[in-house]
């Protein structure tokens, strides 16, 4: 029981030291006026900071209370999931590992925000002038951990005999 929570704990450590030390990469070398071409007409390396939620939802809001909200919101969500993984033993291996990115994704970006008031994003990807929002490693963790969630929750399960 305790090796199983240790894994899921300690990978979301791991996700979240990832994220942590990609951004501070980004903050150290690139300026917010820098474009670094990675792969030409499909993805830069940019900088960009991010006050509001997902998609920059938020981001340009004058509301006093929105980085409070959000932070206690996030941090609410982060506790949940990692309440969920206390007993990660009980789990499959989408909804362990995808409960497991959620929670470093999730504990990434509530760090940033309730540190600095903002998220640093600098994955850029895009197709001639079609860009998509920018993102960052915990954000990525998020989506893939979402994706793991939704394939659990769509994949058929083995039905219990009916046992007295």
């Amino acid at each position: 029981m305790a090796d199983a929570r240790v894994k899921a704990y300690g990978s979301a450590a791991g996700v979240l030291a990832l994220d942590r030390l990609s951004k501070w990469i980004v903050e150290s070398n690139v300026s917010a006026m820098d474009t670094v071409r990675v792969i030409p007409g499909l993805f830069n390396i940019v900088r960009s900071e991010n006050r509001g939620m997902a998609f920059g939802i938020l981001n340009d809001s004058t509301y006093e209370w929105r980085t409070t909200l959000l932070i206690v919101l996030s941090a609410a969500a982060v506790v949940f999931v990692a309440a969920m993984l206390w007993n990660a033993q009980r789990l499959d291996r989408y909804s362990f590992w995808g409960l497991t990115l959620i929670l470093g994704g999730a504990a990434g970006n509530v760090l940033d925000r309730a540190v600095w008031g903002r998220v640093t994003d600098f994955l850029d990807f895009y197709v001639s002038e079609y860009h998509w929002h920018t993102f960052n490693v915990a954000d990525s963790a998020i989506v893939i951990g979402s994706g793991l969630l939704l394939i659990d929750l769509l994949r058929p399960k083995k039905q219990v005999v009916n046992v007295p």
